[in-house]
Order: C-alpha cells, then sequence, then structure tokens
C-alpha cells in the first residue's frame, strides 16, 4: 500500500517541488495539496492522508495550529505530521513537537532524505536530528503544558524491564531495526514492546514517547549524540 501524502505549504513552487520529488518514491503518492494550514486540516480528513508534510508560516491558519487541530482529532489518530523548518534550531521545531508533530525536517533536506524521513514518519517513528533533540527535549520538558502526557506511577510500575529497556533506546533516536540488533531480538519483538509501552504510557506515536521517557526519567538527554 503507498504512502499517502498531503503537502501543505503557501508557496506553489515548493509544493510542486515536494510533490516532484516524493512521486520518484514507487511506494509514496501524493494524493492533495494546500495552500494554508485550515484546508491542511480539512484534506487530512477528506484525502485520509498517512503523512502531512506541514509547513509552519502558512496564511488563515498557520502549521503549528493545524497540527494541533490533526493531533487532538481521535478520527486523524492514524495521521502523522512532518514539519518543515528553515532552521533545524529554531523555536518552531519545539512548538511543532509540543502541538503533536512526529518529527522535522529542513527545507533544504536532500531528495532521498525527504523520501526517508516520509517513509520514517508513516511507519510511526519519530524523526528528530541527533543534534537537535537534546537541546529539543530539555526544553520542552522545562515548560509546563497540561496537554503533554504525563506518565503516574502505576503506568511506570505496568513497564517491565524489557519495555523500559527498549523505551530508552527509543529516546536515544534507535529504530525497531536498530534495537533489535543491539539486543538480539527480532524486529517484530521490539515493535511488539514498543506499542505496548505507548498503550501503557499513553503516548499517542513515538515522538510522544521521546518526551514520556525523559519526562519519567527512562532515559538521559546526556544519552544523546
Amino acid at each position: 500500500m503507498s504512502i499517502r501524502v498531503l503537502i501543505a505549504d503557501d508557496q506553489e513552487i515548493i509544493r510542486a517541488g515536494f510533490r516532484v520529488l516524493l512521486e520518484t518514491a514507487p511506494d509514496i503518492e501524493v494524493v492533495g495539496e494546500a495552500a494554508d494550514g485550515r484546508e491542511a486540516v480539512d484534506l487530512a480528513r477528506s484525502l485520509r492522508a498517512h503523512v502531512v508534510l506541514m509547513d509552519i508560516r502558512m496564511p488563515v491558519l498557520d502549521g503549528l495550529a493545524a497540527t494541533r487541530l490533526i493531533s487532538a482529532d481521535e478520527e486523524l489518530a492514524d495521521v502523522r505530521v512532518l514539519v518543515l523548518t528553515t532552521f533545524e534550531l529554531d523555536e518552531y521545531v519545539f512548538q511543532a513537537l509540543r502541538a503533536g508533530a512526529g518529527g522535522f525536517i529542513g527545507k533544504g533536506i536532500a531528495p532521498r532524505e525527504l523520501i526517508d524521513a516520509v517513509r520514517t514518519i508513516a511507519a510511526g517513528d519519530a524523526l528528530l536530528s541527533p543534534r537537535a533533540t537534546q537541546g529539543l527535549i530539555s526544553r520542552f520538558l522545562a515548560q509546563p503544558d497540561p496537554h503533554r502526557p504525563q506518565p503516574i506511577p502505576d503506568q511506570l510500575e505496568a513497564l517491565t524491564s524489557r519495555e523500559r529497556e527498549i523505551v530508552a533506546l527509543v529516546a536515544e533516536g534507535m529504530s525497531n531495526i536498530e534495537i533489535a540488533r543491539h539486543l538480539h531480538l527480532a524486529e517484530s519483538t521490539v515493535k511488539t514492546h514498543v506499542n505496548r509501552a505507548m498503550a501503557k504510557l499513553s503516548a499517542r506515536d513515538r515522538a510522544q514517547l521521546v518526551v514520556v521517557a525523559f519526562h519519567a526519567g527512562l532515559a538521559d538527554p546526556s544519552a544523546l549524540h
């Protein structure tokens, strides 16, 4: 099944460029384009996109507000938002994670990296670059947010020792395949542990799982590299 992508950017030339690049991949289908955040939310619902490639600065409704609406809509629980940024460490990245984005990429990303990023997000993995993640997570956790998933003692105690170990590796930025190799497990086994941990910690996706892991002390930001 193809990955259905919606491109949201107020500049037509940028949307056209991303469409051309993405459609070179046999497993990716661009199902629509949106010129503002409101249109992005509406099209995400009507087109049943798997991934929304979301610019931040757009008219009518900006990308951050659009991301919040998509993340809060139970009917769009399977939609992942990949945020486009001009600078990898700008304030918008921090706000995008808080809004529920699954990851972010710079607009100058190479074609192959763009395709890989869409595949990563579609698979439910978080896309947080190692050189940006440590500072972002630290700032993220320092800011109070009533909407952020807050693990409670019972939830943490419900995690098995293996789940705790795998959650910590997820927080370090490892993919399921990398974790499987590291722990000498089958990839399907790792995926099962990750999904169970997400359910127990009330994390919507891997990006939230990373945040919960740091917040709960299951992972150490200094481990990131």
